[in-house]
């Protein structure tokens, strides 16, 4: 989340995209910097995913992102 934030005090649209295991971890640092990221959740877990399986979650996420990154500018 800090990265997110960086971005957009520099003036970049930013969007966070994590496992959805994170997701109370992210709240918490959300509050903790007064920060209201977009933040796209995506199934956990991910990393014993082979490429074609992320390849189809990242698809699947896909128009989320967009419509997140959207809401930023």
């Amino acid at each position: 989340m800090h990265d997110i934030k960086d971005m957009e005090d520099r003036g970049l649209i930013g969007v966070g995209i994590a496992s959805s295991e994170f997701i109370s971890a992210a709240v918490a640092q959300n509050a903790g910097l007064a920060y209201d990221p977009a933040v796209v959740f995506v199934p956990h877990p991910i990393q014993d995913r082979t490429d074609a399986e992320m390849h189809a979650l990242a698809d699947r996420a896909f128009e989320a992102i967009l419509r997140a990154a959207g809401s930023q500018g």
